[in-house]
């Protein structure tokens, strides 16, 4: 968790003022990601637009896809001909000898719910940055711009184990993402259970109208099964972000060496991808892949964005906004 007096801070400097904050220098090598990097990230959701306000100084809050009367209470009136009987505030009217009745309001305060994938395979990369990294980067400025908007936000990744971070609004809940996501990132956990077992959470805590931006693999993304995401997008806003690195897209034609690494003693692995035949079965494997993992989810009515691990951190925002 974040200390108490680096969270003071944080979120002083997070009141101080609007202007939009540049990203430091990341972590050396980008293996890792770091919550000063994640936290100056909010810039770009400055720089994005905000939600506008209303006459009251509050923030507006976003438009709501609710599907009937929302039940969040709001006060007691005095009863009236032709309120709804089932409303009666029965405790009110003892106390007070007069019916009275319950006014209930539309929960119209959206919450954006961030699956983060801890597949192992994503704890790699050749340029800038791993695609871990990557990962949280996009998470913390899907994060901001959740904020920007009035969102609450949350966040979870697949583990039998570890519970969803708690939906929150403002910089609080920001900081919560934030911080988990620079543990997730920063190494692999042990207990990850695949990205179905997040998606099973996620249905749990999402409710309609939700956004859900899932980060993931395409590896991970492709097995699950395909039938799980319609349900998924008929009822909330889903986007995905396919990480990828440029070697996995556009290998060199040449001999590669790998190290690998199973658990048992670590075993040295040569690929010649100067032959054709190597190259069309890495191209299946890893490009022909995100094609069609992509393909097939915006047949689902999935928005699908790939995002290399050398591109700028926002830029699956640009399909978002078009």
């Amino acid at each position: 968790m974040i200390p108490r007096s680096a969270a003071g801070a944080l979120r002083a400097r997070l009141r101080g003022g609007t202007a939009p904050v540049r990203p430091p220098a990341e972590a050396p090598g980008g293996v890792a990601p770091t919550l000063a990097e994640l936290v100056a990230l909010r810039g770009l959701a400055h720089a994005r637009g905000r939600v506008p306000r209303g006459s009251s100084g509050l923030r507006a809050q976003a438009p709501s896809l609710l599907r009937g009367r929302g039940m969040e209470y709001a006060e007691s009136r005095g009863y009236t001909a032709g309120d709804d009987a089932r409303h009666i505030d029965w405790k009110l009217t003892a106390r007070s000898g007069k019916p009275h009745t319950k006014l209930f309001q539309a929960e119209r305060e959206r919450l954006s719910l961030v699956l983060a994938d801890t597949a192992s395979a994503l704890y790699f990369g050749t340029r800038a940055r791993f695609k871990s990294t990557q990962a949280a980067r996009a998470g913390a400025i899907a994060a901001w711009c959740a904020v920007a908007d009035g969102d609450r936000v949350a966040v979870l990744r697949g583990s039998h184990r570890e519970p969803p971070v708690p939906a929150a609004g403002g910089a609080r809940g920001a900081l919560r993402v934030l911080d988990a996501l620079v543990r997730w990132y920063a190494r692999p956990p042990g207990d990850d259970a695949g990205l179905e077992v997040g998606l099973d959470h996620a249905a749990r805590l999402l409710r309609p109208g939700a956004r859900l931006l899932v980060l993931a693999d395409p590896a991970s993304v492709a097995a699950v099964p395909a039938a799980r995401w319609p349900a998924v997008a008929a009822r909330h806003e889903v986007t995905v972000v396919l990480l990828t690195d440029p070697l996995e897209m556009a290998p060199p034609e040449a001999m590669l060496a790998f190290v690998a690494d199973g658990g048992g003693p670590q075993r040295r692995i040569e690929l010649d991808l100067s032959a054709p035949a190597q190259r069309a079965r890495w191209r299946a494997a890893f490009a022909d892949r995100v094609a069609a993992t992509a393909a097939e989810l915006s047949a689902r009515g999935v928005r699908a964005v790939p995002l290399a691990a050398d591109a700028p951190s926002d830029a699956w925002l640009a399909t978002e906004r078009r």
